[in-house]
């Protein structure tokens, strides 16, 4: 070996180094640094983190690819959000939006504030009737003049650990098919618009936010295929999660209670929303709604104390209702309203009527019913409700109870391998019948049914 191969060695060895050195990153601090964000972020190299002490700052925020912009000190919780979260502000003095992120960029623990006007009389007229006539495209994300308060559009960034309120649009807006951002522990409320919209092909991960008091829904999906997992959506004037126009998201693990519509809303058709294991209840509509054809596959949650049905449907629906709980709603738990040609999945739940019936089924339903247990302690309506004009197989199901009937008929109905158990006779008398056939009714009641306690197995017209 030539002696001199060491020293070749060891040269090329070091200028390695001193490359990596000069690309390491940097961390440019405010106001130390540079007396702006932006001043910092413009100064900053892909890479680079860009620290901001405590303090309100009136600009708005263009973010560099690959630049992490973060709130100085710890992750101690304050009183909505993280402390340091609280304390750095960025005030977009009534311009929108407040922060526009870039590729590969992460904001992390700042509030984004006055991205456009809060209008507190547009937010109380509509919060009064509950958005029914708030138009479909305003404050929703996804539109030409759409401007949240931070903007990640095209871009996969991640937004983190913020508090996004008090804005004219939405809080924050997440769009594009070339996004798979990661929207993060953030906390949204009182924005013009949802908390966070997820819109136009997005494959974003919404996970632990927080979103309430936002005009449209806490959280929005709309056109997009995004997970939205385990936040909390309260007090917000229409949906607690929104979800339509074609979206298929998964929806798992979410809270969503106290909204002024439903918890988990979907509408229209080519929207096929999997909706599992979240808890629905104390909504102003339905825990769970479906309707315009929407097609969602409703799993494993658990809805109660709705002020109307706990999962409900109309306008040409058809849901698939698996394993759910649903009890202690005001009104049907779960309950399918009249329309023209309407298909239902009712399949191993648990469900309990309160006031009224445990399910009615409406004029222009078809519905395959398996394997639910039914029940309700005392009242007098029937178990299950089935309208004149709708079609219902029921196969399998337990129904205990004490009212008029277990399963009261107009329609057609296919009864085989059930089991009809009626622990006391209904205070007040008859009629208590497992299956009470009324005028015009069309029933198939099998042999292998059991029925337990009730005054007559079937009674017809």
């Amino acid at each position: 070996m030539d002696n001199s191969t060491p020293r070749k060695f060891v040269l090329a060895m070091a200028l390695v180094v001193a490359t990596c050195g000069s690309l390491s990153a940097e961390t440019l601090h405010v106001p130390q640094d540079h007396k702006s964000i932006q001043a910092a972020i413009d100064a900053a190299k892909p890479g680079d983190i860009v620290v901001v002490e405590p303090g309100v700052y009136k600009e708005r925020i263009h973010l560099k690819p690959g630049i992490t912009l973060r709130s100085a000190g710890d992750n101690a919780k304050g009183k909505l959000g993280l402390k340091r979260a609280e304390a750095t502000i960025i005030d977009a003095g009534g311009k929108m939006p407040g922060v526009e992120m870039a590729e590969g960029s992460t904001l992390d623990g700042l509030t984004v504030t006055h991205a456009g006007k809060f209008d507190q009389a547009e937010f109380d007229k509509h919060y009064e009737s509950r958005g029914e006539h708030l138009p479909d495209e305003q404050g929703a994300v996804g539109f030409e003049d759409s401007e949240p308060a931070v903007h990640v559009v095209n871009v996969t960034a991640t937004v983190k650990n913020c508090i996004v309120h008090d804005n004219g649009h939405a809080g924050i807006g997440v769009g594009g098919k070339k996004n798979a951002s990661q929207i993060l522990s953030n906390v949204v409320y009182r924005n013009m618009g949802g908390g966070i919209g997820l819109a136009n092909g997005t494959t974003a991960l919404a996970k632990d936010n927080t979103c309430f008091q936002n005009l449209r829904g806490g959280l929005g999906c709309r056109a997009s295929s995004p997970e939205i997992r385990e936040n909390r959506s309260y007090d917000n004037v229409r949906a607690g999660i929104g979800i339509r126009e074609g979206a298929t998201p998964l929806v798992i693990g979410n809270e969503c209670y106290e909204n002024r519509r439903a918890g988990i809303g979907n509408r229209m058709k080519g929207t096929a929303a999997t909706i599992k294991n979240n808890r629905c209840y104390r909504n102003g509509m339905a825990g769970i709604g479906t309707r315009n054809q929407a097609t969602p596959r409703i799993e494993g949650n658990e809805c109660f104390e709705n002020e109307m049905a706990g999962i409900g449907a109309t306008a040409d629906a058809q849901p698939t209702i698996i394993g759910n709980k649903v009890y202690g709603n005001k009104l049907a738990a779960i309950g399918l309203d009249r329309c023209q040609a309407g298909k239902a999945v009712i399949k191993d739940n648990e469900i309990t009527a309160t006031t009224l019936v445990a399910i009615g089924i409406n004029p222009g339903w078809t519905v395959e019913a398996e394997g639910n247990r039914i029940s309700r302690e005392g009242g007098m309506p029937p178990l299950v409700m089935v309208f004149k004009g709708a079609k219902v197989t029921f196969t399998e199901n337990e129904f205990t109870g004490s009212g008029v009937a277990a399963i009261r008929s107009q329609g057609e109905i296919v009864v085989k391998g059930n089991t009809f158990k009626c622990p006391a006779p209904r205070k007040g008398g008859p009629p208590q019948f497992a299956v009470w056939a009324l005028a015009g009714s069309k029933v198939e009641f099998a042999d292998d049914n059991t029925v337990e306690g009730w005054r007559e197995a079937v009674v017809g017209p």
